[in-house]
């Protein structure tokens, strides 16, 4: 996995979802696939692992959403692409702005997006 700079997870929420996601309110997911893009700067596999993990703090805006019932992780894809440049290349509809974006210098909305 060397040189690998981002990494997305593609989520399955298999029932409507009203979830709290941190300071950035409540909000409703609509049953579906989304994709969530990531990066770490040091230890890629490390951060990805605890994304995987049912137990853990609350910290990150997908740490929220990942503990809700009826949402698990199906996939994870790994790139070299930067985390902006990976979150533009997916097709979808923002249904959280803000989330996982609270840092992003490139003005993306979110980079949670709704697949279908």
């Amino acid at each position: 996995m060397r040189n690998k700079m981002s990494y997305q997870l593609l989520i399955e929420v298999t029932k409507p979802l009203h979830c709290a996601i941190g300071r950035l309110g409540k909000f409703d997911f609509p049953p579906g696939h989304y994709a969530y893009t990531g990066s770490a700067k040091r230890n890629l596999e490390a951060r990805i692992a605890r994304h995987l993990r049912p137990d853990k703090a609350l910290h990150w805006h997908i740490d929220y959403l990942l503990a809700s019932p009826g949402v698990r992780v199906v996939d994870v894809v790994r790139s070299r692409r930067s985390e902006c440049n990976l979150n533009r290349a997916v097709r979808g509809r923002i249904v959280c702005v803000g989330f996982g974006a609270s840092d992003c210098r490139a003005g993306c909305v979110a980079h949670l997006k709704y697949l279908n």
